[in-house]
């Protein structure tokens, strides 16, 4: 039988009515002849409040015991999953990430998948299982701990299970319709895309779009999985939702795809700092074991053989990020003046591969800021987007502005 991967988010599963629901829409490709393999997160709220307890209970927390703590919110999705197609007469059997087994690396919290076998639920299935209800973001380390894959981690989980048992297609349902040019709450203009590269929604993915986790999109890339974004509180159709896809099949040729914003942003300066061969790699090497998500980064221009360096990093990491340059200062590795921690900040990115081919596009976007008085702090550039950093308090009007002064409102 062909394989199908459908994958619920937290709203799609945050009560039984709409797990039955869901369930509805495992059923109805069931009787089209699919084996069916489903994804789950937790309820929606449920990690959080998981989350919510480790820390109030350790904030440096153990991060095995963290693992084991916040995956458990997935299991019982699952086993309700399960029992429910029972319910409807469809064979199921929910399946934790050690019991696949989803193999991972040992990097608590946020560990890789790297190896799914097929054997197990391959075998059930020959034996008349119809549906493998499988806990995503979980998995299990080589020293056989539980382990989890960062926040969003069930996407990821459904694109690795469509690569490792060839499915025809990996359906991710959430509480949005599919992939829009920016966030519908910020602009009412926003306009829902048909398909989008994988290289775009992997830039809006990375740059605070909350559609998909950036390495879902990565492996669906590497390994050509057809991807679709859909809405579970919606008819389904087969033209419904977002299809992500490579860049031969998308029609429209514009310069911009999209806007994305990230409004959970810090810009961090260390003040002074010995402007030296290396000093680089004595900074961000510190920071990199301490698993700090650098992004920006500026140097300054040297002044009597001293510079500021400038980065921007998540506001949940400052805290681990000062801890490391102090541990760093105090070790001789380094040495500054002060370190700033600017926590008011958002970064807001316009996305396209259309920017390879098309100039103007900075331009325009420097431009529109200026025109609505708003401070660009630090800019980023790629082949196929632009970042800046600014005032928190300017991020909506950014987003609706940029939106505007790249017509995304319009088809290409």
């Amino acid at each position: 039988m062909p394989v199908l991967v459908m994958k619920f988010g937290g709203t799609s599963v945050a009560n039984l009515d709409r797990i039955r629901r869901a369930a509805k829409r495992v059923g109805v490709e069931v009787a089209k002849g699919y084996d069916v393999i489903v994804i789950v997160s937790a309820m929606s709220g449920k990690t959080n409040e998981l989350v919510g307890w480790v820390n109030e209970t350790s904030p440096l927390y153990d991060a095995r015991e963290y693992d084991a703590i916040v995956s458990s919110g997935e299991n019982v999705t699952a086993g309700l999953m399960a029992l429910t197609l029972q319910e409807m007469d469809i064979p199921a059997r929910s399946w934790q990430g050690w019991q696949v087994p989803v193999k991972t690396t040992s990097a608590h919290a946020s560990a890789r998948i790297e190896e799914i076998p097929a054997e197990n639920i391959a075998g059930k299935f020959a034996q008349g299982m119809k549906v493998a209800v499988v806990a995503g973001f979980q998995g299990i380390s080589p020293e056989g701990r539980i382990t989890t894959l960062g926040r969003g981690g069930s996407d990821t989980t459904a694109v690795a299970f469509a690569a490792a048992f060839g499915a025809e297609r990996c359906d991710i349902y959430t509480d949005v319709d599919g992939v829009y040019t920016t966030d519908p709450r910020i602009s009412s203009k926003a306009r829902k895309l048909d398909k989008i590269a994988f290289e775009e929604m992997l830039e809006l993915a990375s740059l605070g779009a909350k559609v998909l986790q950036t390495r879902s999109v990565e492996l669906a890339m590497r390994y050509k999985v057809k991807l679709r974004v859909l809405s579970s509180f919606e008819e389904q159709s087969d033209a419904a939702g977002t299809l992500v896809c490579d860049e031969e099949e998308v029609m429209e040729n514009r310069p911009v795809s999209g806007i994305a914003y990230s409004r959970d942003e810090a810009k961090m300066t260390l003040v002074s700092v010995a402007d030296r061969p290396g000093i680089a790699a004595a900074i961000f090497g510190p920071l990199s074991e301490a698993g700090i998500n650098v992004d920006m980064i500026i140097q300054n221009i040297a002044e009597d053989g001293r510079t500021d360096m400038t980065f921007s990093c998540p506001t949940d990491q400052v805290a681990r990020a000062k801890k490391a340059m102090e541990e760093a200062k105090s070790s001789g590795d380094i040495n500054y003046h002060d370190l700033i921690a600017d926590t008011d900040v958002a970064k807001i990115s316009a996305v396209g591969i259309g920017m390879r081919s098309q100039s103007g596009v900075a331009a325009t976007m420097f431009k529109t800021l200026s025109d609505e008085g708003i401070n660009i702090k630090v800019i980023a550039t790629s082949e196929i987007k632009i970042s800046v950093l600014i005032d928190r308090k300017y991020m909506e009007l950014a987003v609706q502005a940029l939106h505007d002064a790249f017509e995304l409102e319009k088809a290409g």
